[in-house]
C-alpha cells in the first residue's frame, strides 16, 4: 500500500480541504496520515475516517507577523522532527504539504532526500494576505520575502496544487512552471452537502422567516460590517427578516459591536463555530447565502467555496464580482454586488426576495457550474494527478 503523510498547520478534521483530499486519497487505497495542530480537548493521536492524525500541541493565537512567524517556525520545526520519526517508520511515498505557511514543505527534507515526492497545496497566496491582513505593499521587505519563499518552495516540491484559476495565473507569473502546477477546487464533499430534491422559491417564501446567512471566517476584508449595514437597511422591508452567522476570527468583537450599534439583536443571530455537517444542515432552511467581501488583493482572486457549499443546495448566493469569481461565473449564474457596498448589497437582497421566478433561472445556471466541479470529479483528478506522480517515480528509479 502506498503511503502518503500530510502537514497541516491546522486543525483536522475540521479544516475542510484536507480533509476532502485525504479521505479521497483514503478510499482511492493509499495510507494516510495527517500532522496537524492539536486545540482544545483533542486527542493527540486518533483514525478519522481511515486516516491516521498526530496532534502537535500547539497553541495559535491569532495576532501581530512577529506572532505568525514564531507560530510558522516553531510548527516546522516540530512538524520535521515528528516525520522524520515517523518516515523512519513507515518510508512515505508523497509528503503532501498544506500552506500557509508554504516553507513547511522544507520539514520533509528528510524524506525528499530518502525519496519521497513533496506535493505542496496553496491554498492561497501568503504574500496577498499578508498585504491584505496587514496593509503593506509590494515594496515591503516582507512582501518580497514571502514571494521568496513561495518560490524557493515551488521550487523543492515535485508538484504543486492550488484551488482556483486565478491563484493559477499569479503563480505562474511568479515563476511556478506550468507543467508542474495543477487546479484542485475546493468543491463540497457530497457526503457533507449531499444533494436534495431542487426546492422551488416561490414555496420558500410561504415560510415565516426570510434567512440570510454567512458562514466562514469574520474577518474584516471579508465585510461583515457592510453586511450588518445591508441588514440594517432592509430590516423593515422584508417581513421576518433573519440574518444567521456562523465563524469567527479576528473581526468578531467588532462585528458584535456593529450588531449593538445597529440596533439589529433582533434580527442578527450569531452561532460561532460550528462543524460543517452543522454547516451544511442549516443551509436547507436558508433562503440566501451571501459572500459580503470587500475589494482587498486577495479577495480579488479569491474564489469562496462557500458559492458551491450554496449552490449545492439549490440556494441563490449573492458574492463580490471579482476576478476570481468572474473566471467561473457570469451576471446570468449568480447575483453580484460590488465588493464593500453596503447599499447595493441591500439592493440586491431585496432583488431576490422580491423575484422568486428569476432567482430561480440564476439557481440552475449556478448549478450547472457547481456539477462542473464537483467534488466527485476533483477527487478524481486529484488521485490521478498522485498515481501520475508516483508512476514518473518509478521511470526514474
Amino acid at each position: 500500500m502506498r503511503k502518503i503523510c500530510m502537514l497541516l498547520l491546522s486543525s483536522y478534521p475540521s479544516d475542510p480541504r484536507p480533509r476532502r483530499e485525504a479521505e479521497a486519497l483514503t478510499a482511492a487505497g493509499y495510507s494516510v496520515d495527517m500532522i496537524c495542530i492539536k486545540y482544545g480537548q483533542e486527542l493527540t493521536k486518533e483514525n478519522v475516517e481511515g486516516v491516521n492524525v498526530y496532534r502537535i500541541p500547539l497553541k495559535r493565537k491569532r495576532s501581530g507577523k512577529i506572532r505568525y512567524f514564531w507560530e510558522y517556525s516553531s510548527f516546522l520545526f516540530l512538524s520535521f522532527i515528528l516525520l522524520s520519526y515517523l518516515h523512519l517508520r513507515n518510508k512515505y511515498d508523497i509528503i503532501h504539504v498544506h500552506n500557509m505557511p508554504e516553507f513547511l514543505v522544507y520539514s520533509a527534507i528528510i524524506p525528499k532526500i530518502t525519496g519521497s515526492k513533496i506535493i505542496l497545496d496553496m491554498h492561497d497566496p501568503t504574500p496577498e494576505i499578508f498585504i491584505t491582513k496587514y496593509n503593506i505593499d509590494t515594496t515591503d521587505f516582507l512582501y518580497r520575502f514571502l514571494v521568496y519563499m513561495e518560490k524557493k518552495s515551488i521550487k523543492f516540491s515535485h508538484l504543486v496544487f492550488t484551488p482556483n484559476i486565478a491563484f493559477y495565473k499569479l503563480f505562474i507569473k511568479r515563476g511556478c512552471p506550468e507543467s508542474k502546477i495543477h487546479i484542485i477546487m475546493n468543491s463540497p464533499d457530497e457526503k457533507i452537502f449531499n444533494i436534495h430534491s431542487e426546492q422551488p422559491i416561490e414555496l420558500q417564501k410561504s415560510n415565516k422567516d426570510f434567512i440570510v446567512m454567512y458562514h466562514g471566517f469574520i474577518a474584516e476584508r471579508n465585510g461583515l460590517d457592510s453586511a450588518l449595514k445591508a441588514i440594517s437597511d432592509i430590516k423593515n422591508k422584508i417581513p421576518g427578516l433573519v440574518f444567521n452567522v456562523y465563524g469567527d476570527g479576528d473581526f468578531t468583537d467588532r462585528f458584535l459591536e456593529i450588531i449593538d450599534e445597529l440596533n439589529i439583536k433582533d434580527v442578527v443571530n450569531y452561532y460561532g463555530i460550528v462543524p460543517l455537517e452543522k454547516i451544511a444542515e442549516a443551509i436547507e432552511s436558508i433562503d440566501l447565502g451571501i459572500i459580503p467581501n470587500k475589494l482587498t488583493p486577495f479577495t480579488e482572486i479569491n474564489f469562496p467555496t462557500r458559492i458551491f457549499e450554496y449552490l449545492s443546495k439549490y440556494k441563490p448566493v449573492i458574492a463580490p464580482k471579482t476576478t476570481g469569481i468572474l473566471d467561473y461565473f457570469n451576471d446570468e449564474s449568480i447575483f453580484f454586488f460590488k465588493p464593500g457596498d453596503a447599499k447595493d448589497l441591500s439592493e440586491k437582497i431585496m432583488e431576490i426576495y422580491n423575484n422568486p421566478s428569476h432567482v430561480q433561472k440564476v439557481i440552475k445556471r449556478g448549478k450547472i457550474i457547481h456539477d462542473e466541479h464537483s467534488w466527485e470529479k476533483e477527487s478524481q483528478h486529484l488521485v490521478q494527478l498522485v498515481e501520475k506522480l508516483l508512476q514518473t517515480f518509478n521511470k526514474n528509479n
